[in-house]
Order: structure tokens, then sequence, then C-alpha cells
């Protein structure tokens, strides 16, 4: 009997291959996506087709709106950067960006950790990464780490020993252009996914955000052609 899964689906490239990679190992998925008033829904609306294109048994999207106490670019308090230089990696010890938005990591943990809880399972993917990221504190295996704990101590199946809450972070060690490998041996469509931070329109990105240039440079490097299309290259 397959187990049941938690996976965090944000629409965009790394949750996709994420939730491809529960998928291969047997999981039942259980897809939550979190609309917690980003500038826009098209990521969100990239999730629902991900979910049903890769195989999930459920999919749920959450309204949880924070933007009006968590001030971060990506909630609209401010501009998003758009600054000409390399793509922000772990080794650049980069400062944290005002793209970091305020315990998001923290809140999509808590509320996949009630559903999987109230499932039965004991297994939450997310798709974080260390390597080639922006300088988010809770993107680092030790908030990981962290919150496993947490929920072992603070839930009633944890604490009776009927269940031992894991966080799985398939992709916390690869690079971006390993993902997009991954992502292309399990099929992921990257057509259908959406990573642009302030997109132009639906089926468009803007090139010159952080997530863009990590993304259009994680295709380079694979050697696989980027289905995006940036209206600044």
């Amino acid at each position: 009997m397959t187990r049941p899964a938690v996976v965090l689906l944000s629409g965009g490239l790394d949750s996709a291959v994420t939730m491809a990679l529960a998928r291969e190992a047997g999981r039942r998925v259980h897809a939550l996506t979190i609309l917690y008033g980003q500038r826009h829904a098209w990521e969100v609306e990239a999730a629902r087709t991900l979910a049903s294109r890769l195989g999930a048994m459920e999919h749920r999207v959450l309204p949880l709106d924070i933007s009006s106490i968590a001030v971060s670019a990506l909630t609209g308090h401010s501009p998003v950067p758009r600054e000409a230089e390399p793509p922000v990696t772990a080794e650049r010890e980069p400062t944290i960006p005002p793209t970091y938005v305020p315990a998001r990591n923290t809140i999509l943990l808590s509320l996949a950790l009630a559903w999987i809880e109230s499932l039965g399972g004991e297994e939450i993917f997310i798709g974080v990464n260390a390597v080639d990221y922006s300088g988010y504190p809770d993107c680092r295996p030790e908030f990981l780490a962290a919150f496993e704990s947490l929920a072992n101590l603070a839930t009633k199946a944890g604490v009776e020993g009927k269940a031992s809450f894991r966080v799985r972070a398939p992709l916390i060690q690869l690079s971006k252009a390993e993902i997009i490998r991954e992502g292309q041996r399990l099929g992921v469509d990257f057509a259908l996914t959406h990573s642009c931070y302030d997109p132009p329109g639906p089926a468009a990105a803007c090139g010159s955000c952080d997530s863009c240039r990590i993304r259009r440079e994680g295709f380079r490097q694979a050697g696989i052609p980027d289905p995006t299309r940036y209206v600044h290259a």
C-alpha cells in the first residue's frame, strides 16, 4: 500500500520536480498550494495544471493572505529587484534580499504538517534548495531539521509515537542545472512551470529578476532548451 505524502506545490520548477520525485518514490501525493498574498496568481494556476499532469491524488489551494503582516517585495510592499549581476548562489554568502517573505516556509510547512497528520501520513515534501537560491534562511538544511524536530514535539501523533514526521527536501543540495536534468528525466513539462517574481503576463517572465536569472542560467548549464518566454533577455 502506497503511503500518503503532502507536497508543497507552488507551481515553480523546483516544486514540480519535487512532486515528480515523490511520485517516483511511490508516494500517494496530496498537493498543497498556498495563496499567501503573492503579487500574482499565475504561479497558482500553474500549480493546478501541474498537480493534474503529475498525478496528484488530491490538490488543495488554500487561501491564507499574509501580505498585510509579511513585508516583502513578493507581497507587493516594495519593487522586485532587477539587478544586472550574476545569479545569487550560496557560495556568494548573499545578504537576505527583499524578496524574502517573513516566516513563509515555516507557515507553509505548518499547514502541510496539519494535513499530513490528519491523513495519517508522515512525510512532507518541499522543493527548497540551498545551492542555487536567493539567500533565504528558511531554505537551509538546519531550518528543515529544526522544523522536523518541532513537528514531532508539537503533534498528537508525534507525542503518542504513532508517527515520525519527516521533511523531505530532495533538491536541497542540487544545483539548478541538476534539478532541471532530474526534471527532464522524470518527464516534467517545464513549459507548465512558472518561476518569475514579477511576470508581465501569464505566459511570460520578466527575465531580469533573481528567480528568472537563476532559472535561465540553470537551463544554459544543463544544456536543455528553456521554454520560458522572457521579456528581457
